[in-house]
């Protein structure tokens, strides 16, 4: 008996307004599953949708069209308040709208390129401040979470440290520690490792890779296409907003089918 996937996305359709009258679509009709407990990861070339079909997961960027269930909680697009010029154009969103996107967005965590923290706030600060503003938890609880998570990232020593004090690793590692403090039902990483020196990727994949070993679902949107083979329970693989090709890493990556993923890889994985 199979289980129920923790997200389904139908019909992920997604514009942004274009240099003359008509909007540039980015994502076209998108559908599929992420079963819990699993790692999904999203590859393919710069400008194919990737940032924008997992900031959709977020409502970071409101699709104009689609269905997306995270957990129990569940967003059509399509019906959020009303287009002011067309799609792509944004929304004026109702009280109940943005109450919804309250209650979808916090079923995941993100964890961003540029790490986003505060930077007049500690490591040990960044991870309670969600926590405990967001979702009104007690202080001492969200403390001994957030003390017991930065440890869980190798931080435990850093924790009274500002983030300039930090590496761009470090920084990366606080990010993750933050996102998960929110006890969200799936992670979202994008490009988490795009803006570190080489020297410091290792320790966040290590970190992503430890998460992967403990059932934390999650979606990671990545260039690494080693790591991909390595902790992927799915690769999906989209270019031009649409998914070419999707599978086991054994599938997309070792035996892939279309001749565009063919064509990606070879060029990522021997770029001479």
């Amino acid at each position: 008996m199979t289980s129920t996937p923790v997200i389904e996305a139908t019909g992920l359709t997604k514009s942004f307004p274009g240099p003359g009258k008509d909007p540039i679509r980015v994502l076209h009709d998108i559908d599929f599953t992420v079963d819990t407990g699993s790692v999904s990861v999203i590859i393919g070339p710069s400008g194919s949708g990737k940032t924008t079909m997992l900031r959709s997961l977020n409502a970071l960027d409101i699709p104009d069209a689609g269905v997306i269930r995270i957990g129990d909680v569940s967003v059509d697009f399509a019906e959020l308040g009303r287009p002011k010029r067309g799609p792509g154009s944004g929304r004026t969103l109702t009280r109940a709208d943005n109450a919804l996107l309250a209650r979808y967005r916090l079923q995941s965590g993100m964890v961003f390129q540029s790490h986003n923290l505060f930077p007049n706030r500690t490591a040990l600060q960044n991870v309670t401040e969600g926590p405990v503003i967001v979702q009104k938890r007690d202080a001492e609880e969200a403390r001994t979470d957030a003390l017991a998570l930065l440890d869980q990232v190798g931080l435990s020593k850093q924790a009274d440290q500002l983030p300039h004090q930090l590496s761009g690793g470090q920084q990366q590692r606080v990010g993750i520690a933050r996102a998960l403090a929110m006890k969200p039902t799936v992670v979202l990483f994008d490009e988490p490792t795009s803006a570190l020196d080489p020297e410091l990727v290792g320790d966040v994949l290590g970190v992503i890779k430890d998460l992967a070993t403990t059932g934390t679902t999650m979606v990671i949107v990545t260039h690494e296409i080693r790591f991909a083979a390595q902790v992927a329970s799915q690769v999906l693989f989209i270019d031009g907003g649409a998914i070419v090709e999707r599978g086991s890493p054994d599938q997309v990556i070792a035996a892939p089918t279309s001749d565009r993923t063919k064509t990606f890889l070879k060029r990522i994985l021997d770029p001479a």
